[in-house]
């Protein structure tokens, strides 16, 4: 028993010295390869539009700590239905559960990386029985047994700091696919709230459109009645014909359009467009609110697809370092032990002990310049990564200035539009009298018809165009994401 504790020490003590060059090897040896810093690019004091002192109705300049939106910025818009839908969407959304998958991947990756910082651990027995010549089957002099009991320790050094860059690496794309979780999510998001106030505004101009074609039938009506009492022409009896006729088959192409935005929010829930259905309404939504717009520096930490791009070029710069780490000595140590004898009764005893403990080192010395073609590889993967993420940044600034200046035109567009809306209802109003009076003929009629119901459905198309606007700002602003909560 004694030999026995003996032999137990020994192992211990292999394994001791190798947690010991562990620490030291960790603490003493340096990474190869480039250090990260993020690629730098201007990005400008404030936003261009910003920059101007007229009012901007549609968004306005972030007050300190104001910039920040919620996670939950739909909310804004004080809808009970985009909330329940939004819910269904973060619940069931078939692409952002795919995100979601491959940003548990990426950690399991990162994992599995880390790993190599550990030694490994393995434990082996066997019994074996042989023979040779015409030995006894029973036990003769030709026959032997083996009894073997091994257990080993393997650890590489990580001397040249391959694995920290590796894990460096992993690291960063584990940011980058929570990033990209993000910005799944928020394009989805954006879809659905665009693809719900594009359905609100179908139904206000569908509800325009019915009411229009019951007063183009009344008025058909009317100029058939004063056709029979030889006050109209067959001639005014074809326009409003022609009129109603057309205002029907636009009214059609509302209904199947309208159809196919109640699919697609069906998609964007999970569901089978068979199993959806929205309600109709009469309205869209009374106030389109106004977005805090804070600096352009702080795109880079509120915009998920930005942070992403940067994360990849860290991942890329890490790179360097591994392969750069392949031109240096892999060290191996490696520890065995373990018990082998030919009796039984015999095997876990201190005669039948054995062990190993050395270090080896390994080294490619020729290989064609692949190592040098692999650097080159990964240093022209990190100027593309570099250029991506400067160029997401530049979007990004684009993107957030176009939605800017649209709002600030699309609000005085709306004061424009209602000057030209009272305007176009007088006209039509002042035209049904001259033509009641008998001064004009129905054709003059319906051209300021026509007019006054574009008009109304500009109207329409205006305010639909700020509330996609909004959202279009909020998720050029990244939304309610921020890389100093979120980012693991």
């Amino acid at each position: 028993m004694a030999q026995t504790h003996m032999s137990n020490a020994v192992f211990f003590r292999i394994l001791k010295a190798i947690g010991v060059a562990m620490i030291v090897t960790g603490i003493s040896a340096c990474a190869v390869g480039p250090d990260y810093q993020r690629p730098a690019i201007a990005v400008g004091e404030e936003f261009k539009a910003s920059q101007s002192d007229t009012a901007n109705p549609g968004w306005v300049r972030a007050q300190p700590q104001d910039d920040v939106l919620r996670s939950d910025w739909w909310t804004v818009f004080e809808d009970e239905t985009l909330d329940q839908m939004m819910d269904n969407l973060l619940g069931a959304n078939f692409d952002l559960a795919r995100a979601e998958a491959l940003y548990r991947q990426s950690q399991a990756t990162l994992k599995a990386t880390q790993a190599g910082f550990f030694p490994t651990l393995g434990a082996s027995t066997s019994a074996t029985r042989s023979g040779q010549g015409a030995g006894d089957a029973g036990g003769g002099s030709g026959v032997q047994n083996h009894y073997n009991l091994t257990g080993t320790v393997s650890w590489e050094a990580d001397v040249w700091g391959r694995i920290r860059r590796s894990v460096e690496s992993e690291r960063a794309a584990v940011q980058a696919s929570a990033a990209d979780v993000a910005t799944t999510r928020l394009s989805l998001q954006s879809t659905l709230a665009q693809t719900y106030f594009r359905l609100l505004a179908l139904d206000v101009e569908t509800d325009l459109l019915r009411r229009t074609v019951q007063a183009y039938e009344r008025s058909l009506t009317l100029t058939t009645n004063r056709l029979a009492v030889g006050v109209a022409t067959p001639a005014d009896v074809a326009v409003s014909t022609t009129q109603l006729e057309n205002s029907r088959v636009q009214l059609q192409g509302l209904i199947w359009q309208r159809s196919q935005l109640e699919h697609a929010l069906a998609a964007l829930q999970g569901l089978a467009p068979s199993t959806f259905s929205l309600g109709t309404s009469s309205e869209l939504p009374v106030t389109v609110p106004a977005i805090p717009v804070g600096v352009p520096a702080r795109l880079l930490e509120r915009r998920p697809d930005v942070a992403a791009a940067e994360r990849r070029a860290q991942q890329a710069n890490a790179s360097i370092g591994v392969a750069q780490a392949a031109w240096f000595p892999d060290l191996t140590l490696t520890a065995q032990g373990g018990f082998r004898s030919g009796q039984w009764a015999q095997w876990l005893t201190a005669p039948a002990q054995f062990w190993s403990l050395g270090p080896a080192l390994a080294m490619t010395l020729f290989d064609a310049g692949a190592r040098t073609a692999r650097v080159e590889q990964m240093r022209a993967a990190y100027d593309a990564q570099a250029a991506s993420y400067r160029q997401s940044v530049l979007t990004a600034l684009r993107e957030v200035e176009d939605v800017m200046v649209q709002l600030d035109g699309l609000s005085r567009e709306a004061g424009i539009q209602q000057r030209a809306l009272q305007a176009a209802r007088e006209s039509l109003m002042l035209t049904r009298y001259q033509y009641d009076a008998g001064l004009i003929d129905y054709l003059s009629v319906v051209q300021v018809e026509t007019t006054a119901l574009n008009t109304e459905r500009a109207t329409l198309s205006l305010k639909a165009n700020r509330l996609l606007a909004t959202v279009q700002l909020i998720t050029a602003l990244g939304g309610g994401w921020d890389t100093s909560v979120t980012l693991p």
